[in-house]
């Protein structure tokens, strides 16, 4: 409790105004370097607080220029690739951001990723060398093995206990290699900056190619403009850095607005939320809709006394009404719903704290130009489904050794994001993916619309709909199902499921199936993989 109340001391005395005009990003620009500029006089105060160490802002610029002269020393290049396999500790945005600082590109791997998921992504970004962390060291050797080459041959471990190999060397044993005083590449505004692999919600991960000017972006027009973050804010994310949206909400946002972080390396549970909302107070939570449905589901919610919260957020799949409003009701705090993609780096959509409207993604946030169109191209009319495209500076610069899905996904300035939408009175409603799309009695139909509204009902913690043959050879809605609490998976249920909808949707749009599942398959994003169901349900 001590920590978090050193936290809240130096939220009460600081502040920031986010009213002025955006900033533009100048030719010569490192974003590394600019956080280090923009915090300077916050030295300090915290920045990090792990699940081990606090880490002030002053002590957090040191390590990053040490990192990034300890790269150079290795032998790494301008615009060579690191791997960082690794959960959400301080070490986490030295390493990231000590690269960016040299001039070397991280690439965050999912640290959920299999050993055959991982030799490819060795394999195909071409790294020359890996942070990992020693609880992932043994999964980093097989995957390297099954390559039968010698890529990615130097390996600095975080948390290094055991021996090491020839090539392996001790995070603090590399860090102290380097030159506190080194003043990092001279870096163009669209240089290369990082890479996200997708999270594969679709499939094989693609490679994402990000530039320094995409980071200043995103924490200026969502972070500063739309969600109002500011410095006296203390920020906890669910989401892990490795993912877009974690790496928004845990490190550009708060660090270019001199908040305070609370970073977790485990396992993201309701028990594991609770006891950090509890103990650290962070003002601003953000999470998935499925991490808020079972954070409902709990036995064990803390009192609104026992918090802090001013905002919540969302992202990773869009988030039913009927949940977003039983949150509202439950913990006092509103969740701000929001669309953004890897290929944008964050959220492009938005409600904010004072225009929410569950239900709706909201609208377009300052900077970002959106359009729905047809399969033509044109645009569609209010009301209408829509395929949802955006225009923005924080779009990624292409897709690595991707040329035909890169030209697929990037027009011009435009970008085709693959999901279904409907505006009505200026809000955007989520529609579906693509490939999620069901044409139905000749109509399309939202499976997204059906799974709100069994999200509605009492008995269902949260649901997946695909589209299955009848015996008829003809597409029928088919949802699987998890239930709440002690909810018992019968006959009688799946008529009274059915009846619900029906009576609040079309006919066409009522499931015809309901299968009950202990869980769905999601990625450690929290996105659902429908794809697996398509296939389970196929074979």
């Amino acid at each position: 409790m001590a920590r978090a109340h050193a936290l809240h001391r130096f939220a009460r005395r600081a502040g920031m105004s986010n009213a002025a005009a955006p900033r533009q990003v100048p030719e010569a620009f490192n974003f590394a370097r600019h956080l280090q500029e923009e915090n300077a006089a916050r030295g300090p105060k915290l920045a990090y607080l792990d699940d081990r160490e606090e880490l002030t802002f002053q002590e957090l610029a040191l390590r990053v220029r040490k990192f990034g002269d300890a790269l150079i020393k290795l032998g790494l290049r301008r615009e060579e690739r690191v791997l960082l396999i690794a959960p959400d500790t301080n070490d986490w945005p030295v390493v990231f951001l000590g690269a960016i600082y040299a001039g070397i590109v991280p690439v965050p791997i999912n640290t959920l990723c299999t050993v055959q998921d991982l030799a490819y992504v060795i394999g195909h970004s071409g790294a020359r060398a890996a942070v990992v962390a020693q609880a992932l060291l043994v999964g980093f050797r097989q995957a390297r093995s099954l390559l039968g080459t010698d890529d990615c041959r130097q390996v600095i471990v975080i948390g290094a206990a055991a021996k090491l190999d020839e090539a392996e060397t001790a995070f603090p044993r590399m860090l102290n290699s380097g030159d506190p005083s080194y003043t990092g590449a001279a870096t163009h505004r669209d240089a290369i900056a990082f890479w996200l692999y997708s999270s594969g919600s679709t499939g094989r991960p693609k490679a994402v190619v990000h530039s320094h000017a995409n980071l200043f972006w995103t924490a200026e027009l969502y972070a500063k403009r739309t969600a109002g973050i500011r410095e006296s804010d203390i920020i906890f994310s669910a989401a892990k850095l490795f993912f877009a949206y974690g790496l928004g909400n845990a490190l550009t946002f708060p660090l270019s607005v001199g908040a305070s972080t609370i970073l977790m390396s485990g396992r993201v549970t309701p028990e594991t939320v609770f006891l950090r909302l509890r103990q650290k107070r962070p003002t601003i939570f953000c999470g998935t809709p499925a991490l808020y449905a079972a954070m409902l589901a709990s036995l064990a919610i803390p009192s609104r006394e026992e918090m802090n919260l001013r905002l919540c957020v969302s992202a990773g799949e869009a988030l039913p009404r009927d949940l977003g409003e039983r949150f509202s009701r439950a913990f006092g705090c509103d969740i701000m719903d929001g669309l953004g993609s890897s290929e944008m780096l964050h959220i492009f959509i938005s409600n904010r704290p004072d225009d929410l409207r569950y239900g709706t993604t909201g609208k377009p946030v300052e900077g970002y130009t959106v359009e729905l169109r047809d399969e033509r191209g044109a645009a569609v009319r209010d009301g209408d489904i829509g395929d949802l495209w955006v225009s923005g500076p924080s779009a990624a610069l292409f897709y690595w050794n991707a040329r035909e899905k890169t030209q697929s996904t990037f027009h011009g300035s435009w970008l085709k994001t693959g999901d279904k939408y409907l505006r009505s009175d200026g809000y955007y409603t989520y529609a579906g993916r693509n490939d999620d799309m069901l044409k139905i009695s000749g109509q399309y139909v939202s499976p997204f619309e059906v799974e709100s509204t069994l999200q509605e009902h009492a008995s269902v913690l949260e649901c997946a709909v695909i589209g299955v043959p009848d015996p008829q050879g003809l597409t029928k809605c088919k949802a699987y199902v998890v239930l709440r609490g002690t909810a018992a998976p019968t006959q009688n249920l799946v008529t009274e499921l059915q009846a619900f909808v029906k009576q609040r949707l079309e006919p066409h749009k009522r499931p015809h199936f309901i299968e009950f599942l202990p869980d769905l398959p999601k990625t450690a994003t929290g996105k659902i993989q429908r794809f697996k169901l398509r296939e389970a349900a196929a074979g």
